[in-house]
């Protein structure tokens, strides 16, 4: 009987032991979570002219302050989330991304074709006139443009199809200036053999979510003042 009870003993001591040191494991291993924790837009004025659906002649220029928006993990503007810029200029964005752990991972979504291939930016909202419906280059272009996928390999397809966005140029136009702007930067992806099918011109669809099936990553909330000379 007293063996019996010692072995009882035994065993209710080394379940005991075996719940503490599993608890332990579970508190040294935090669960870490998933998406995005914060990004930021980076919008560089840059020399250029607008022609159609696209850009020529594109090039940095000296002396400009880049304008630095920074959002949250809900994709709301939590420092320069109300921009003023010159109507007419071409600017460079540059998204940033970082995740839970603290890791940049912008480039992740283009470290390769087929990885790029799930991915394309919009920015909508502003109800812009696109320039290439106007007659007199005074409308607003959004231009993905990359030029390298992630492994050095050159961006393929024509008419911008294999850009994606995490490098891309914007001009609001002089048809545009006027009242701010509420636009979100939209990074989506989409469903194989989407992006194939997305033009130069499909960039401000209100209607992106239904035309091109996916998921947004990346959905970032900011307001956009332009008019002649107010660039600040």
């Amino acid at each position: 009987m007293k063996k019996q009870f010692k072995l009882s003993t035994l065993a209710i001591i080394g379940a005991a032991m075996l719940f503490i040191t599993s608890c332990k494991k579970d508190e040294e291993t935090p669960v870490v979570q998933e998406g995005i924790e914060r990004a930021e837009l980076t919008f560089t004025e840059v020399d250029g002219h607008a022609h159609g659906d696209h850009f020529h002649d594109l090039a940095d220029k000296t002396g400009v302050t880049p304008i630095v928006v920074k959002f949250n993990n809900k994709g709301a503007a939590i420092s320069g989330g109300h921009m003023h810029i010159e109507a007419d200029a071409i600017y460079k964005i540059q998204l940033k991304a970082w995740d839970y752990t603290g890791k940049e991972v912008q480039n992740d979504f283009i470290a390769n074709k087929a990885t790029a291939d799930n991915y394309k930016a919009f920015l909508v909202g502003g109800n812009f006139t696109l320039n290439a419906n106007t007659t007199d280059e005074s409308g607003a272009i959004f231009q993905p443009r990359e030029t390298t996928y992630g492994d050095g390999t050159a961006v393929s397809g024509t008419g911008g199809i294999g850009t994606t966005g995490i490098l891309s140029y914007f001009t609001v136009g002089h048809g545009n200036e006027g009242a701010t702007k509420e636009v979100s930067f939209i990074l989506r992806k989409v469903n194989a053999g989407v992006k194939a099918n997305i033009t130069r011109n499909d960039w401000n669809r209100t209607d992106y979510a239904t035309a091109f099936g996916g998921q947004d990553v990346l959905k970032l909330n900011l307001e956009i003042h332009a008019e002649e000379g107010h660039g600040h």
